[in-house]
């Protein structure tokens, strides 16, 4: 068993133990210890890195399993380890402080969260993610953007006020009689987690002792998501950096179409209306000259058995233009085309008209499974994308696969 000292102390950063076992977990060297300041992976927060002596902890994984346990603050935990380590042997640990104080944050920061959305909408949070970058909490019900908005100013004014946070523990009988946001999952002695005057929940994460130190809970968006909507946020040094991202992200697109920040939106909106219209009026072009292109082609293609073979690399034209053109010339004439864009990835389209043998399925078939890519069609017109190789390349194949 090991004693957890991150339950009772999650600013313990050093910390001395024995190793109890040395064994082999998942093909790496583990250890465990009589007593740890490492947190392992649960409840949507991530395991505590650093050193046990001068070897590198590397992961740090709950082995108890049993949500039963008589004793709440213990409990075998492995730490997986660079090296072997030596049972019996007496250790000096020390957590990487950065990472847990960042997960200290994000994890306090959550409870203040969701304790808002609970408080003003009775809306529960139904799980917690903490990702490298972002967190997420996933909300029972769909939440409109007011909502989120509110819920953010209550949870940064809790911040702010710098309230308490506390741990207890209680049992089982005891934390029913209790105000607890969510009923808790396992039996027996509860951790509590409680922000003063604000929430109270049973957890085994590691938190910050006064809200304050979350810094700041910015909600950085919100999506439906299974029927409620899933909030991604960032709390302290984390929302500072999504700040700076954002910062710069806004001040290089200022630069780039030189507009004031509140004008941005709209800019970005006319030059996407723009480049529609550009779009529909290429295509227009495209159809009109690939009647043209197409009678170009025919003229300088070979000709075997009656059948004009055409294998093209066409530039600056895109994929609705090659099948207008290639549908054109297979219309116009008993032929067997292919035609390749010569961007890269490359785009293919191959065409047969009516009476002639070749399988325009099957030529595409073998062109994807020697250059990747995907797509298919019909015996008459198949086309697809994703090609990888020299468009020289892989009309050269097409050539050779392409007879009637």
């Amino acid at each position: 068993m090991t004693q957890r000292i991150y339950y009772r102390d999650p600013y313990c950063r050093r910390f001395d133990a024995v190793v109890t076992r040395a064994f082999d977990h998942g093909g790496r060297p583990a250890v465990t210890l009589d007593q740890t300041a490492f947190y392992p992976t649960s409840g949507g927060q991530p395991f505590d890195t650093g050193r046990l002596d001068d070897v590198e902890v590397v992961e740090t994984v709950d082995l108890d399993d049993d949500p039963d346990k008589g004793d709440a603050d213990r409990g075998e935990v492995a730490h997986v380890v660079a090296r072997p380590l030596v049972e019996g042997a007496r250790v000096s640990g020390e957590i990487d402080w950065p990472r847990r104080f960042d997960h200290m944050q994000q994890h306090t920061g959550q409870h203040v969260l969701s304790a808002a959305f609970d408080r003003l909408f009775d809306n529960r949070t139904m799980s917690f993610h903490m990702g490298g970058d972002v967190s997420t909490i996933d909300l029972q019900r769909e939440a409109a953007p007011a909502d989120l908005e509110r819920a953010v100013d209550v949870a940064n004014a809790v911040v702010w006020e710098d309230r308490p946070v506390s741990i207890r523990f209680a049992s089982a009988e005891e934390a029913a009689s209790l105000p607890l946001r969510k009923e808790p999952v396992r039996q027996g002695p509860l951790r509590l987690i409680a922000v003063e005057d604000f929430d109270l929940s049973a957890c085994g994460g590691t938190h910050v002792a006064r809200t304050g130190a979350i810094g700041l809970i910015a909600v950085l968006g919100g999506e439906r998501f299974r029927g409620g909507t899933r909030v991604r946020f960032a709390c302290g040094g984390r929302a500072l950096t999504a700040l700076r991202s954002y910062r710069d992200a806004v001040a290089g697109s200022v630069r780039s179409l030189s507009v004031l920040p509140a004008e941005l939106p709209a800019a970005v909106e006319r030059i996407q209306a723009e480049g529609r219209e550009l779009r529909k009026s290429i295509t227009g072009l495209q159809e009109s000259l690939a009647t043209y292109e197409a009678a170009r082609l025919l003229s300088n293609a070979p000709e075997t058995g009656g059948v004009r073979v055409a294998v093209q690399v066409l530039e600056g034209w895109d994929a609705a233009g090659l099948k207008a053109i290639a549908s054109a010339m297979v219309t116009s004439s008993a032929a067997a085309v292919t035609l390749l864009s010569d961007s890269s990835p490359v785009f293919v389209v191959v065409a047969r008209s009516a009476g002639v043998s070749t399988d325009a399925a099957a030529v595409l078939k073998q062109l994807i499974a020697r250059f990747g890519g995907r797509g298919g069609g019909k015996p008459d017109l198949a086309q697809g994308g994703g090609l990888i190789g020299e468009a020289a390349e892989i009309a050269l194949a097409a050539r050779q696969l392409l007879q009637p």
